[in-house]
């Protein structure tokens, strides 16, 4: 068992070298969807940046990671297409990643993964596919694509060792009256506990693009300064918890309680901010 998140050994695994006898990969009945792999980004930006998104009491990691990962997977019974963005961060001494945003393509799931779990879930429009080696993911949200990737399946590496991953949400409702820094529910942060083990892991050589939109705004917030890695992830699930994990400080949490939409991207009303 690694103590590295899953996203963290994936990104160190990107220098080893492809199998000469690759095994076959996962098979299923035809038009099958549980088992798609998912499509697995890894970037180097500013430590600063990652700092400055942090709420108080989430540290940033060893790292200065991105970790963008695209994905089609049923719930609710049906495909979910979506693009999850996080940052390496440790809570309370433990490694793991916050959770900036989760931009999915059926509304159903979002409100209630909100009100539940402080999950940071909004309305996006993905595109994802494999055609023979040829791979492509890409985010849209308000009209705007904010992060994409086009590249190649360039071999098989060995699965990595099975990994924890710990990712941090925040659950918070604001008081009805707009007292400043007042809470209904003060700031929770949620701890999202998965144990993986891979099934099959391919080496993507592409790109990873970032584009400027005020809604996602990851180009500018945490800028690209080197690409470190790109897979397709088959995992195999084998643990899943999600508890609450402490209460921040909610006077210094007020300047972050603004959000754009249901992300966790600092915002103004539910917007962009204006006022900068």
């Amino acid at each position: 068992m690694s103590s590295e998140t899953i996203n963290r050994l994936l990104a160190r695994t990107y220098s080893e070298p492809c199998l000469d006898d690759a095994p076959a990969g996962p098979q299923g009945a035809p038009g099958e969807i549980i088992n798609w792999p998912m499509l697995k980004l890894c970037y180097r930006t500013d430590p600063a940046a990652i700092a400055a998104l942090l709420p108080p009491g989430i540290e940033p990691g060893e790292e200065p990671h991105v970790y963008v990962t695209i994905y089609n997977f049923p719930v609710h019974n049906e495909p979910e297409y979506g693009v999850v963005v996080n940052v390496a961060a440790d809570y309370n001494g433990q490694e793991g990643e916050y959770t900036l945003c989760i931009g999915i393509d059926q509304e159903s799931a979002v409100f209630i993964s909100q009100e539940r779990w402080g999950q940071p879930k909004y309305p996006a429009r993905i595109h994802y596919f494999r055609m023979l080696d040829h791979v492509e993911g890409r985010a849209v949200h308000q009209g705007h694509s904010f992060v994409e990737f086009r590249g190649d399946v360039v071999g098989t590496q060995a699965p990595p060792v099975d990994a924890d991953q710990n990712e941090w949400w925040i659950k918070s409702v604001r008081d009805v009256d707009m007292t400043p820094g007042g809470y209904d529910f003060p700031p929770h942060v949620v701890h999202v506990y998965s144990r993986y083990a891979t099934a099959y892991l391919q080496k993507l050589e592409g790109e990873i693009i970032l584009r400027p939109s005020e809604w996602d705004p990851i180009a500018s917030l945490l800028p690209m300064r080197e690409q470190v890695s790109a897979h397709l992830w088959t995992p195999v699930f084998l643990d899943r918890r999600i508890t609450l994990a402490g209460e921040l400080d909610g006077e210094k949490f007020a300047p972050f309680a603004d959000t754009i939409g249901g992300s966790r991207w600092p915002g103004e009303m539910g917007a962009p901010r204006r006022s900068e």
